[in-house]
């Protein structure tokens, strides 16, 4: 998922403290739930679900973690993706082809007691579905937190309130936020602690990617950067075997962009593409209120309707009190 353009970034991630980052965040609904769902699983890749059988990964991760964010002195908006542009069709579909053999091998693996191939094959099989997003919605109405339906991309219209700013900074797992413009993205902020990855463990903390420091370090502008995206391919086209992030930034910078195109895939118009990047649908007339949690109503969905432990959902209600406290009403209601 997103543009792979990491090996030209390592120079322009900066980690950072949680105490430097505080501001209200945009945080991309979609990418936030995917990781969740991903990460939030039983050892045979099990997502945890209620008496129903209902997944609720995504509720225990975003109920949580924004807490966490409440506490830390962040104010989170989430932002949920929208109708997606034509040229995405064969994306989504090639997506929907490899979660349903992954979840064909999941199914198989289990049966056969391989537990470590049932794990890796589920998260590979992970669907953010619109119950999903319906339910991630409805808790954080209750939690207070605003929501934003975008037009089309959250990603793209996360980056948009940064550069109105109306927000600190854009979160998300995915670089395309910065294609799409975004001044500040905040990387790790929803999945950071203690993960395991290939068999060992490592620690997860937030990192910074400003845009203006990517564009000076690499010499280049805001339209190179989509091209190089382009060349290695985004969710919007499937780019040229054998060209990553290094190759990329080379052509683009030797003005090689439209003969490369033209040569590897000519029947390919990357206008559209490239204006999506540079002009993508967003809208302006949001309303960012927060409001105090409903703590009646998140123990009748929480605990009431998905199997949550009231215990743990009291203390959590209660730091978030006590995190809003220190406020200002100003600054959270």
């Amino acid at each position: 998922m997103g543009v792979a353009i990491r090996d030209i970034l390592a120079d322009y991630k900066t980690p950072v403290a949680w105490d430097k980052i505080p501001g209200i965040a945009a945080i991309d609904g979609n990418n936030t739930l995917y990781q969740f769902l991903t990460i939030i699983r039983q050892p045979d890749g099990t997502p945890l679900m209620d008496h129903e059988g209902r997944i609720t990964s995504h509720l225990s991760g975003l109920f949580f973690r924004i807490s966490g964010f409440i506490e830390k002195g962040i104010q989170p908006v989430f932002i949920f993706d929208g109708k997606p542009p034509l040229f995405k069709e064969d994306t989504v579909v090639k997506r929907r082809e490899v979660r349903e053999r992954a979840r064909e091998a999941w199914a198989r693996a289990v049966e056969e007691g391989d537990i470590k191939e049932a794990y890796k094959q589920a998260r590979s099989a992970t669907r953010v579905d619109s119950s999903i997003v319906e339910s991630s919605k409805n808790l954080l109405g209750l939690m207070g937190i605003p929501v934003i339906d975008a037009p089309s991309e959250g990603e793209a219209q996360a980056a948009v309130m940064v550069q109105r700013g109306d927000v600190s900074y854009s979160v998300s797992q995915d670089y395309d936020s910065l294609l799409f413009g975004a001044p500040k993205l905040i990387r790790n902020l929803t999945v950071s602690g203690k993960r395991k990855i290939r068999g060992r463990t490592i620690t997860v903390s937030p990192e910074r990617i400003i845009l203006s420091d990517v564009l000076d370090g690499l010499g280049i502008n805001m339209e190179e950067l989509i091209e190089i995206g382009i060349l290695i391919g985004t969710d919007f086209n499937e780019g040229i075997r054998g060209v990553g992030a290094k190759t990329a930034l080379k052509l683009v910078k030797k003005g090689e962009f439209v003969k490369t195109i033209e040569k590897k895939t000519p029947e390919f118009d990357p206008g559209p593409v490239k204006d999506f990047f540079l002009n993508p649908p967003h809208i302006t007339g949001y309303d960012l209120k927060w409001s105090s949690p409903d703590e009646n109503g998140l123990y009748e969905m929480l605990c009431g309707m998905h199997d949550f432990s009231r215990n743990r959902v009291q203390t959590v209600l209660e730091k978030m009190c006590v995190s809003s406290d220190q406020k200002t009403l100003d600054q959270w209601f």
